[in-house]
């Protein structure tokens, strides 16, 4: 390990946790193994944190967040464009570790990490002109009221800021939520998922290096079985930014007055017209549908294709299919293990009871190895099948065919999800009306859904999620407006 990560691994090989500006062994003496998809064996192992250290952690944010709120914002953006800088000259080993722990190709891995310090630097800027801004209201504008008031509305931090960004994507869903938190003057308490919690915690050391006052940033690794509940319900929590599955929605209803910013589960589908540049399609569905091994949020989950050009879509897509290759992420393959056990056995349900009921598996029969599953593309898929409605997460994907672009928006508009999807078409007034029609957060218009530019807004319908993300948004989200109204003992008109 080289000096600048030397701090946050301890004597017996067990990471650190962080508080205080400090890294630190538990008091627990416990520590969480965290397991390598692709060899199923233990990689890492991390801190068990105490209820009692999540308790110090809060009371340490609270004071530090007072500071942190009265520094100029010019000041914080300072200290996040030298994040940033950090996070680039040491990037290589946080990309090591998310090959390790979630099994991410090699050049995905660090193309994260470089995306990640991009989003750092882009939000530090936006918020120096965004939370810059104020607003001051007259009150002659409204009927019956004369101009002797003066409302001057402004922006303030919420207060503690708990983050807890999934296993997919650990580090840029993780400063997706610090960088907006920290420039609009809060605190935070990091929750890593406990796979690419080593990857969160060598990433944390690039904020201990740049400067960030001790207590403003705190992180705290465990078991979510153990501490999740302790944090999300902790009295001192004053805001929930959260991405990953139904978890979520748990947390959601234990939350009370807290607000919230969930992204949570998708069942992307995609829209392929009987105009549609079939090519084209065909290209993006790959793309969409196997990426990262399926295993990302905006990946396309359904195909709806109209039933006239189905035989030429799926034949493109599994032309396509044949060519991705399937192996370890060190050598970057396209297909690598899904994150667990657990994650491969239910994709595995999913493809079995589509199979039961006459789906046609169309690249040849189920292959699995360990956590490594071979792309699967599945046709004849109908709606009383479970991979019509379900996430797998994973390598597989369902094409259903269609009489009728309406059947195939209101099978999209039936799903719990709403998170994004997408339609093909050579028509773009048709293009508009049916993403009108799709009730999900994001549309894409001949393209597959995705997450980002980091700056474009990303919210969901439904169970997809609460609050909507996107630099400008998250921003919005951290802060809370207060009115400061000046009472004037006579009416004031300008110039009169």
């Amino acid at each position: 390990m080289c000096d600048f990560y030397a701090p946050i691994l301890a004597s017996n090989g067990v990471y650190k946790y962080y508080i205080d500006g400090e890294w630190k062994e538990s008091a627990s003496g416990k520590s969480v193994a965290i397991s390598n998809p692709s060899t199923r064996e233990t990689a890492y192992q991390v801190q068990a944190c105490t209820q009692d250290e999540v308790n110090k952690m809060f009371a340490s944010a609270k004071v530090a967040q007072k500071a942190w709120a009265r520094t100029p914002l010019y000041k914080r953006a300072e200290v996040l464009h030298k994040v940033a800088s950090l996070m680039r000259e040491n990037a290589q080993p946080i990309a090591d570790c998310l090959v390790k722990e979630v099994a991410k190709p090699t050049k995905d891995s660090l193309t994260e990490v470089i995306r990640s310090a991009d989003l750092i630097d882009y939000t530090a800027e936006e918020a120096v002109r965004y939370l810059g801004e104020g607003q001051l209201l007259n009150s002659d504008s409204f009927p019956g009221n004369a101009r002797n008031k003066l409302c001057l509305v402004s922006k303030v931090p919420l207060g503690v800021v708990l983050a807890i960004p999934p296993f997919n994507y650990p580090v840029n869903l993780a400063v997706s939520k610090l960088a907006p938190a920290l420039m609009a003057g809060n605190a935070v308490v990091l929750k890593p998922p406990t796979q690419g919690a080593v990857a969160g915690i060598h990433m944390v050391q690039c904020f201990h290096a740049a400067g960030l006052p001790a207590g403003l940033l705190s992180v705290a690794t465990g078991r979510g079985a153990e501490i999740g509940d302790f944090l999300t319900t902790h009295p001192d929590v004053n805001c929930i930014s959260f991405t990953g599955g139904d978890t979520g929605i748990a947390i959601a209803k234990k939350a009370g007055m807290v607000p919230l910013q969930m992204e949570l589960g998708g069942k992307d589908v995609c829209i392929v017209c009987e105009d549609a540049d079939l090519d084209l399609a065909a290209k993006h569905i790959i793309k969409g549908g196997f990426s990262y091994s399926g295993q990302r949020c905006t990946a396309v989950k359904l195909v709806l294709v109209h039933a006239a050009v189905a035989d030429r879509l799926v034949a493109a897509v599994a032309a396509g299919v044949a060519k991705l290759s399937v192996g370890r992420p060190e050598d970057d393959a396209d297909i690598t293990p899904v994150v667990s056990d657990s994650s491969a056995n239910f994709i595995e349900g999913l493809a079995m009871d589509a199979k039961a009921k006459g789906a046609k598996f169309v690249n040849g029969e189920w292959r699995r190895e360990g956590n490594l599953i071979w792309p699967l593309l599945l046709d004849n898929v109908t709606a009383d099948m479970r991979l019509a409605w379900e996430e797998p997460f994973g390598p597989v994907l369902p094409v259903m065919r269609v009489g009728s672009v309406d059947e195939a928006v209101a099978h999209c508009n039936k799903s719990k999800y709403g998170l994004q999807g997408c339609v093909f078409t050579r028509d773009i007034n048709a293009a508009i009306r049916i993403s009108d029609a799709m009730e999900t957060g994001t549309v894409q218009v001949n393209s597959a859904p995705a997450r980002g530019p980091d700056h474009f807004p990303f919210q969901g319908f439904r169970d997809s999620g609460i609050g909507s993300q996107g630099i400008r948004n998250s921003l919005a989200m951290m802060v809370k407006t207060k009115s400061t109204v000046i009472n004037l003992d006579k009416e004031s008109y300008t110039m009169g």
